[in-house]
């Protein structure tokens, strides 16, 4: 499968508030776009092996003997469980502790807040197309805008020319699954807009930890 470990140049003044800014100026499409949605579930479980500190052994015990992602074979356990963790490891504890111990929206907000601190491709899509689609009151998104989007960067990274079609299709389906679940668009079927309404737990923790392109993203979905 093809990797989605990519380079671009250092956009605007955004710092390292995303995963992938290296010390040389360049950010990295480091994205996990493939492996799935935002797995509220699972992230809970995950969430609270970090509040706990388990070592690498209490890790394997936990999803590979336990089972407690509840997957059906312990190769997908383990690739769902080394991506929520570097997703959650992008953001501070106290957002862990929200996530495990929040009702079903808050602990999807933090985990929508967890992917795009992970996914610099995630984030750039927000920006610019999903933005601009509430700025200009557009009713819903198409399929096509992820199509397009790749496009462009692919001006930028010429690496993403070469990834197959079908990751790229499959990464816009996990887009797309993502802003439903987290209540931006009605349905991954429909693609209808809809506002984002950010918990104030969640407004709070963004502007504690200064999490700005977070918060300027989550601000632009309405």
């Amino acid at each position: 499968m093809m990797m989605a470990f990519m380079s671009c140049a250092l956009i605007g003044s955004y710092t390292n508030d995303i995963g992938g800014y290296s010390l040389t100026g360049f950010f990295s499409y480091n994205s996990d776009l493939i492996g799935g949605g935002l797995m509220v579930r699972e992230s809970r479980a995950v969430a609270d092996l970090l509040l706990s500190n388990a070592d690498e052994g209490q890790w394997h015990q936990a999803i590979i003997i336990d089972n407690r992602l509840q997957k059906n074979r312990p190769a997908t356990a383990k690739r769902a469980g080394q991506a929520i963790r570097k997703r959650l490891e992008k953001l501070e504890p106290p957002f862990w502790q929200a996530l495990r111990d929040g009702d079903d929206q808050l602990a999807t907000q933090v985990s929508f807040c967890a992917a795009m601190a992970r996914n610099l491709l995630l984030v750039e899509f927000l920006e610019s197309v999903v933005a601009d689609a509430f700025l200009t009151q557009a009713e819903a998104l198409q399929a096509y805008q992820w199509d397009e989007f790749l496009a462009e960067r692919a001006h930028r990274d010429e690496a993403i020319a070469g990834w197959a079609e079908s990751s790229k299709r499959k990464m816009g389906q996990v887009v797309y699954r993502m802003l439903a679940e987290v209540g931006v668009l009605a349905s991954s079927r429909s693609r209808k807009l809809q506002p984002l309404l950010l918990r104030p737990e969640v407004k709070s923790l963004l502007e504690t930890y200064q999490h700005e392109r977070l918060q300027t993203c989550c601000r632009r979905l309405r």
